[in-house]
């Protein structure tokens, strides 16, 4: 796979297992809601496989007609939980800076509820970085729709029409985040172990290790941005 060799005007990023380690609360959260609905639990190796999609969309499927109640039992014992859990991912922050310093619009399209997606960048002091922060149930549909990457780009004046040409990338860990990437037209990089994964038609263009080792090639390709950059959420011609 070829490395880009010009940085991105904008980077759209997964949250889950991309930027922060989270799975804990994830797979405590859905232990204690599998229980409580008299089924066996995952292991978390499950957990870590199989929770990819929004609960919205795989909470019914799991659960049938009793999919509410177990959505309000999962959703109590996250929300008690998930700060307590809540662990950055080595290099995520300084990828983060070093994206923001060259003034990349940044923004999160997650399938973590929006709510606790928010709070947690916020208790990350992350929130800065971020022009929008996209999370399940704020748009109409959730990823890999492109509904939640077009509220993500509204603050800077992009839309999905226009990705494909000035130069973006998606970075996630997942299939679903390639599989957005392609639909939106970024340049789909994948973080992390997932060599493993069966990603059909949505491959990844470029895969990275870590966070560092992406924030490694950023700062090798230095300024080599040859698109408008963004001050206060505006693009600069």
């Amino acid at each position: 796979m070829s490395l880009p060799t010009t940085m991105p005007r904008t980077v759209l990023f997964d949250w889950d297992n991309t930027l922060v380690d989270s799975w804990g609360c994830i797979h405590a959260s859905l232990a204690f809601t599998f229980e409580a609905m008299g089924l066996p639990p995952w292991s978390e190796d499950d957990t870590r496989k199989r929770a990819r999609r929004s609960l919205r969309e795989s909470f019914p499927p799991l659960f049938g007609d009793r999919w509410e109640q177990a959505r309000t039992l999962y959703f109590d014992h996250f929300s008690a939980h998930h700060l307590n859990h809540l662990r950055p991912l080595p290099g995520a922050e300084m990828l983060l800076k070093a994206l923001h310093q060259r003034g990349i619009y940044l923004a999160v399209v997650s399938n973590k509820t929006g709510h606790y997606l928010r709070r947690e960048a916020e208790a990350l002091g992350w929130t800065g970085y971020f022009g929008s922060i996209v999370g399940a149930t704020d748009a109409e549909t959730d990823k890999p729709a492109l509904a939640p990457v077009s509220m993500a780009l509204a603050p800077a004046g992009l839309t999905v029409e226009m990705l494909p040409t000035v130069g973006s990338w998606f970075v996630g860990d997942a299939d679903v985040d390639m599989e957005c990437a392609h639909v939106a037209g970024c340049l789909p990089v994948l973080v992390g172990t997932a060599a493993d994964s069966d990603f059909g038609q949505y491959p990844p263009a470029v895969r990275f290790d870590s966070c560092l080792s992406l924030c490694d090639l950023v700062c090798r390709l230095g300024d080599t941005i040859s698109v408008p950059t963004f001050r206060d959420g505006k693009p600069q011609v």
